[in-house]
């Protein structure tokens, strides 16, 4: 194996994969209803916003699923949820000055495809009544495709949906059994014709590699196939198993995960496989088409980072409506509650759902923005950061311990105060993000492993 691949093992600990700095295991009941409120109070007029719209529910729980959700087998909860959602969507709304304009709206879940038509209608709808959306705004959804049907897939057309990402984790019947999710490659590819045919032509894939079973064959097949079906974006991630925090995770027979070494194998095979069809690598998980708006913005450097991973969204605030949803505003971050009976009793009181959070000090921005440029581009000059926001010079010096460590490994380039993530290094690239958290306890939290 080679070196580099036998340092990142080395160094295989758990680490964040840092959608937000600070993480959310750092955030706290300081921030509540009254100081979300105020947060989106203050809010310029002028600002642009994104929603996030947080749907819950799925029919059954595939056990290697890491998201917020459960089952249901009645439609009756999804129902009543939504009339909850709609109520919170308007109460936010009624804190804001009401000149922000909506540029990017995402569902996901839990399974947004488990929404009827007609809630699915009703919800764009409210947003449509009380917010301005930019007519070129972004509308994504994610869709279980073993959910997706031509009633549901022509509400999205006609409410304006524009991008649709298909969670297709694995097509081979083996590991499919092993993570508790049949979907045949038949039902991928009818939900991927039926989104065309109605004009939603921007496309997602999911693949995950490190699944029950996998093996170097089944990744390259999983590349072949999802290429063949032409979807504008494919994302690649990392099976992580945190059965201490996903108890369904335990359904999964441990001893046939992949180990670190295989795991290695498994991306570097996907990512010559991807290349080789065509697709761009978009910082650590994402592939895309040359022509694909995350493309460009790789090139124009104004690639982002946040909740939902890599994006073009440069908006001002992230709202996040529903239980669990995470909202980014400029002061900050805030949660809403996990238990969907205390969501329903705060809405019905007239309170947003907050429960947790974090406000920024003037130290986490600077090291958000060290970490994002870490995270989207692979390297960061200290030289030229610390220069554009007006730094002293060494105000970051406190990560060049660690990040020299990493260099003695390989695993990082230090070039003076240059820092450079090697392409065939690319997953200790939040090893380097590590360096700059000031937060991060790793013997006091567990994250997912970074090989």
């Amino acid at each position: 194996m080679p070196a580099l691949k036998e340092a990142l093992l080395k160094r295989n600990s758990q680490v964040p994969r840092y959608t937000s700095y600070p993480t959310a295991p750092h955030f706290t009941a300081d921030v509540t209803d009254t100081t979300f409120t105020g947060w989106l109070m203050d809010l310029k007029d002028d600002a642009s916003l994104s929603l996030y719209l947080h749907i819950p529910y799925c029919k059954q729980i595939c056990w290697y699923c890491g998201c917020f959700t459960k089952a249901t087998r009645q439609y009756e909860p999804i129902s009543a949820y939504v009339d909850t959602l709609l109520k919170e969507t308007e109460l936010v709304r009624a804190h804001l000055s009401g000149g922000q304009t909506v540029g990017h709206i995402h569902f996901g879940g839990g399974s947004p495809s488990m929404l009827s038509p007609a809630d699915f209608t009703r919800i764009m709808k409210t947003v449509r009544q009380f917010y301005s959306v930019d007519k070129n705004a972004e509308v994504a959804i994610e869709l279980d495709p073993r959910e997706v049907t031509e009633a549901k897939v022509a509400a999205y057309a006609k409410a304006g949906i524009t991008r649709a990402s298909l969670g297709v984790q694995d097509f081979h019947e083996p590991v499919q059994k092993a993570i508790g999710r049949r979907q045949p490659f038949h039902m991928i590819y009818d939900a991927v014709q039926l989104l065309k045919d109605y004009g939603i032509s921007d496309i997602n894939m999911d693949l995950l590699y490190g699944l029950p079973g996998q093996s170097i064959e089944d990744i390259e097949e999983n590349v072949a196939f999802a290429a063949a079906l032409a979807p504008s974006r494919i994302a690649l991630f990392g099976y992580a198993h945190v059965p201490w925090m996903k108890k369904h995770m335990r359904l999964i027979d441990e001893e046939t995960l992949p180990g670190g070494a295989a795991r290695l194998e498994q991306f570097d095979a996907a990512t010559t496989r991807l290349a080789r069809r065509g697709y761009t690598a978009i910082g650590l998980d994402h592939f895309v088409r040359a022509t694909d708006p995350m493309a460009l913005a790789l090139q124009g450097h104004t690639l982002k980072r946040n909740f939902q991973g890599y994006t073009t969204d440069n908006t001002d605030a992230l709202i996040g409506l529903g239980v669990s949803a995470i909202s980014a505003l400029p002061q900050g971050y805030s949660q809403n509650t996990l238990v969907t009976a205390d969501y329903e009793k705060a809405i019905a009181a007239n309170d947003h759902p907050v429960v947790k959070g974090r406000a920024l000090t003037a130290d986490d921005r600077i090291r958000r923005a060290a970490i994002e440029e870490l995270m989207c581009y692979f390297e960061l000059d200290l030289e030229l950061f610390t220069a554009s926001h007006g730094l002293p010079r060494a105000y970051l010096d406190d990560a060049l311990p660690k990040l020299s460590a990493l260099a003695a490994d390989g695993l990082v380039e230090l070039k003076g105060r240059h820092i450079i993530v090697p392409e065939k290094a690319r997953q200790a690239v939040r090893l380097a993000c590590a360096a700059f958290d000031a937060y991060l306890a790793p013997s006091q939290q567990r994250h997912a492993q970074v090989a």
